[in-house]
């Protein structure tokens, strides 16, 4: 008879203990909104023994239509569909066993801003300003050591973080606007708790939660807000392809195929033309997909739906949540390609005007042109992505600049490297820099030219596509000619509190600097206003006598720029370009508004680059 009743006393206790795990650690997306396009929505819920569970949803307008389970027992998968007409508010999800429900998760779906589908994003017309947020201004000291996040500030070690914030960025949103741009590209913003090199942003340890050591989720929200007060966009920095090794997935994945080489670190071979090469070994073509960037980055396998869904929701939810004007998408050929058109298609239903940008960072333009939507690929793929970073351009330029002018070298492989403009479905979708965070900076590489410079700029604002420029370029920052990342990503000069030179208010800077700086900003004030440029037509002659002459035309406006790199002040005969100029008598020097009489030879001060406007 005892014996029994320490039997019965354990039955009892059994629901008892077994309960005690039921609790929901991470669901995400965090929220949704109605009247989205798609009436999809799959939310991943984890939690100790979580799989054991079954949710149930009564709200109206919410329908589950499945529950899906993976080889771990502490996630499982929600997919609902919400009808068009679902109202606004909160809703419980309770979670089940047998007839009990053992815990509950409260979730909201909120309205969308109005004309939310049909925001505008970056195009040809903006000029975009890239920073690295770590970098730019520390807004505020009190954010930069976070518990339980080893990676300490120290601005002596380039690749230490160094304290830049989004109220650092958000207290010098003015100098941007008064700079002549439109578009901010902050790299990624999103927590990286990395033991060490965690500053740059790209090894995502939470898609759904700014790093603290930057601010909050809603920190960004409202820096967004005030950017777009100023007629400014924000261009968010996706990762779709890696995460972080401090990722919370690594201490508990979700599926055993969650990411590519999870039984540990294998490296990514790099070579980008695996993609297209009807030769290549298949078994390479896998390495260079799956592989792993470094270590501590493990590769994401978007094979799997339910990964790729996760992304695709993330993209959406932080362009939802924070109202932003476009997507930079970071290493696009490394990710399955199948998914990348899945993700585009995705995104571009939802948001029609959006713009994406990828990073494919190739220095041959058929390689780049392959990812562009639009492209006629011979093995029918089609990304659907609309714009990419032109690094076969980019990377050509210091070397065009710093060569002699002679037979193959020089203005003349710009020349060339434009005309393969023809493998692009949308060459003015092109984003185009002299510098960014990937590469040496511009002044270094040019030798500290400031006559190159310039030239550098001018074609920048001037070509085909979309200008980006790099924070600090403007103000002349160096780096090593070989990359160092962590040295190339300097500290903006006054973002720091005792700084004794100031790019903000020009205490400080060189005569040198307040004279690109001034350039820079004539340069892309000036860009705003001439349709030309920002939308029109290019043609280019084949570069002569120390010169590159191109034309931007709309059919209202006419731009001429010539390129210079004559040690000498010489005379340019304006003969050949008669069927450009047409009719016209005079024009305008862009940048030192003195009247340029087109009748007769240009004359040209040594190694000066000039725009002329009419």
């Amino acid at each position: 008879m005892k014996r029994l009743a320490v039997v019965l006393v354990a039955l009892l206790l059994m629901p008892l203990a077994h309960a005690a795990p039921y609790q929901i650690q991470h669901l995400e997306p965090l929220n949704w909104w109605v009247g989205m396009k798609s009436p999809r929505l799959e939310l991943m819920v984890h939690g100790e023994n979580i799989a054991e569970l079954s949710p149930r949803i009564h709200y109206p307008g919410v329908k589950l239509v499945g529950v899906r389970h993976t080889d771990s027992k502490n996630y499982l998968f929600i997919d609902l569909i919400i009808a068009r007409d679902t109202k606004a508010g909160a809703f419980d999800i309770d979670f089940r066993r047998g007839a009990n429900t053992v815990v509950t998760a409260r979730y909201r779906l909120d309205e969308r801003r109005t004309n939310s589908a049909q925001r505008k994003g970056f195009d040809a017309g903006d000029a975009v300003y890239l920073i690295t947020p770590d970098r730019f201004a520390n807004g505020d000291p009190g954010n930069d050591v976070q518990p339980g996040m080893p990676d300490k500030t120290d601005r002596n070690d380039p690749i230490a973080r160094h304290g830049g914030d989004i109220k650092g960025m958000l207290a010098h949103l003015d100098y941007i606007k008064d700079m002549g741009f439109t578009m901010i590209w902050p790299t990624p913003l999103l927590e990286n708790n990395q033991d060490k090199y965690s500053y740059h942003g790209y090894s995502l340890t939470d898609y759904y939660r700014i790093d603290p050591r930057f601010g909050t989720n809603e920190d960004f929200r409202q820096y967004v807000a005030a950017a777009n007060k100023l007629g400014i966009g924000v261009i968010d920095d996706v990762v779709v392809n890696h995460i972080g090794t401090g990722h919370w997935w690594m201490k508990d994945l979700p599926a055993s195929d969650w990411l590519n080489y999870q039984t540990g670190f294998v490296p990514t071979n790099n070579q980008h033309s695996t993609v297209q090469d009807i030769h290549a070994a298949p078994e390479e073509r896998q390495r260079f997909l799956d592989g792993w960037f470094v270590e501590s980055m493990p590769d994401m396998n978007q094979r799997n739906p339910l990964v790729a869904r996760y992304l695709i929701q993330n993209t959406l939810w932080w362009i939802e949540y924070a109202n932003l004007s476009g997507i930079r998408e970071d290493t696009y050929s490394y990710a399955d390609k199948t998914f990348l058109a899945e993700w585009c298609k995705a995104v571009l239903d939802e948001y029609p005007n959006l713009n994406i940008v990828g990073e494919e960072m190739n220095d041959h333009p058929h390689v780049v042109a392959y990812w562009q939507k639009g492209v006629k690929n011979r093995d029918g793929y089609a990304s659907g992505l609309p714009s990419l970073m032109d690094f076969p351009v980019v990377d050509l330029m210091p070397s065009v600049l710093n060569a002699r002018e002679e037979s193959g070298a020089g203005f003349i492989q710009l020349y060339e490297m434009i005309a393969n403009d023809f493998v692009y479905a949308d060459p003015m979708q092109l984003m185009v820099f002299p510098d960014n965070h990937d590469r040496s900076r511009i002044y270094s590489l040019l030798h500290e030219n400031l006559d190159l410079f310039k030239t550098s700029l001018l074609f920048t604002a001037t070509t085909r596509g979309i200008p980006q420029v790099y924070y600090g370029t403007e103000i002349l920052t160096k780096s090593p000619i070989e990359r160092n990342d962590g040295v190339l990503r300097a500290d903006m000069p006054g973002g720091w509190d005792g700084d004794s030179v100031n790019a903000f208010n020009g205490q400080g800077l060189s005569k040198e600097q307040r004279e690109a700086q001034s350039y820079v900003k004539k340069l892309f004030n000036w860009r705003k206003t001439n349709g030309a440029v920002k939308s029109g037509k290019l043609l280019h002659y084949i570069p002569q006598d120390g010169c590159y002459v191109y034309f931007r035309y709309d059919g209202k406006h006419t731009v001429m720029v010539v390129l210079n790199k004559n040690q000498k002040d010489t005379m340019l005969d304006l003969t050949r370009f008669k069927p450009m100029l047409k009719n016209a008598a005079h024009g305008r020097n862009v940048m030192t508004d003195e009247a340029v009489d087109l009748r007769v030879p240009m004359p040209l001060k040594a190694m000066t680059s000039v725009a002329v406007e009419w």
